[in-house]
């Protein structure tokens, strides 16, 4: 039987530190290549030295060589070197050649090489050059080099080279980082994917990092559970609904035949109607995430919701949308967030003078969303209570500990605006009433 090959297992810490030695050596590496270009001491410095030389050995050569033979002595040097050597007479015409501060340094060099009575000129009697003045014995001389001697070094080539160094380095330094952080990455977004509701979505388990590896593993067997947990609710929600409705139709079919008075049978319809309205709650609380968005119009869907409730003597609606405003949304998800809205304004934003819920329905636009407001002019909540009202079940003071309802609504509306990439805020009014701030996509931004 073969055995399973097995493989190379690197840990994060130990990919990320060869990655950062790599990095760092081939770094250092150009660096001393480039200053390895830079000549220390200064090239003025080195040219001047050598100059020197040349002049020292000339000076000597002319102090030891007999007169008669000087001549042969200048056409060899001048052949060889291609130096010229010619008497300096009181009569020369010379131009200095300190013009810019290489040449000053270099002529400074020169000086202090050869003794401060060193004459360096740019041109004798209108030839151009590289001139030295200085003395043998008891005569003067010129001695012509070529000006490149003392040319100060180029920087262009240097400055090229430290540009494409520092790209290596950054180029080398976004892929690091990218390899680095590209596992994490695809964690971001695979969690992302699981967030909207798509549980199908899977991490590559054959990575090379161990512990990459394995957060993919272990991720990727949550995947699973969570479809798994996902899949049994939606069945768990569907036997729900049908088991307990058809007992709640039973008793409200028995009730109607059987008890004869009328207003016992009217507070057993409206007990079985809460009934059925609870467990509307629960579904719509306990629902998949799935939603579908797509462009919705939001003063439509405004009113066809608000037409839902009738009774002007206990609710009053008043919108203030543009009938052209189109929000991204699920149209479904949005009316049952509007249904719950107006809702929870019938149940407890009652004004304490006229007993009738005013409601107003506004908007803002602000870059690419849509604030939407959903005020009413009841009592308001307590700011220490505020952040508990999407809470589950969770009823704000006595007088909504006493109504009826299962305790979802706001709740239903948090979870909905989630879904469809948008938020939910709570605020009392500056004077009464609370306003309830949605947060949606425009379509058109």
């Amino acid at each position: 039987m073969a055995l399973p090959s097995q493989r190379v297992a690197l840990s994060l810490f130990w990919r990320t530190f060869f990655l950062l030695l790599l990095l760092v050596g081939g770094c250092l590496t150009a660096w001393t290549a480039a200053l390895l270009m830079r000549d220390d001491p200064p090239r003025e410095v080195l040219a001047a030295r050598e100059l020197a030389c040349v002049v020292n050995v000339s000076r000597e050569a002319l102090a030891r060589v007999e007169p008669a033979a000087r001549s042969g002595l200048l056409k060899a040097i001048a052949a060889r070197e291609k130096l010229q050597l010619q008497a300096r007479g009181g009569a020369d015409r010379w131009t200095s050649a300190a013009d810019d501060a290489g040449m000053r340094r270099f002529a400074a060099a020169l000086r202090t090489e050869l003794g401060p009575d060193t004459l360096v000129a740019s041109q004798v009697n209108g030839k151009p050059g590289l001139w030295v003045g200085f003395s043998a014995e008891r005569d003067a001389w010129w001695l012509r080099a070529d000006p490149e001697r003392a040319q100060p070094p180029q920087n262009l080539p240097w400055l090229l080279a430290l540009l494409a160094v520092l790209a290596v380095i950054l180029l080398a330094s976004v892929l690091v980082a990218r390899r680095i952080n590209r596992p994490l990455r695809e964690l971001q977004f695979a969690a992302s994917r699981i967030r909207e509701g798509d549980l199908d979505s899977r991490l590559d388990e054959s990575t090379i990092t161990s512990e990459i590896r394995e957060v993919n593993m272990g991720f990727n067997r949550m995947a699973r559970e969570l479809a798994k947990v996902e899949e049994d609710r939606v069945v768990m929600l569907a036997g729900i609904s049908h088991d307990l409705r058809t007992p709640l139709a039973r008793l409200r079919l028995e009730a109607e035949m059987s008890v004869s008075d009328e207003e016992a049978r009217a507070n057993m319809a409206d007990d079985i109607d809460q009934l059925d309205a609870i467990i509307d709650k629960f579904m719509d609380y306990a629902r998949p995430g799935e939603t579908r968005l797509q462009s919705v119009l939001l003063s439509r869907l405004i009113d066809k919701e608000a037409a839902a409730f009738r009774d002007p003597g206990e609710i009053r609606i008043t919108s203030r949308v543009a009938i052209d405003l189109e929000v991204l949304a699920d149209e479904v998800e949005l009316g049952r967030v509007f249904a719950n809205l107006f809702e929870n304004a019938r149940r407890y934003g009652r004004s304490q003078d006229t007993g009738v819920a005013e409601v107003q329905v506004s908007y803002v636009r602000t870059g690419g969303w849509v604030i939407c407001t959903v005020r009413d002019r009841g009592p308001g909540v307590p700011e220490s209570r505020i952040k508990q009202l999407t809470a589950p079940f969770y009823r704000g003071d006595t007088a909504r500990t006493a109504a009826t309802g299962a305790g979802l609504g706001l709740a239903i509306v948090e979870k909905a605006m989630a879904r469809m990439g948008g938020t939910v805020e709570f605020h009392n009014a500056p004077d009464t009433g609370l306003m309830i701030h949605l947060r949606l996509k425009h379509a058109r931004a």
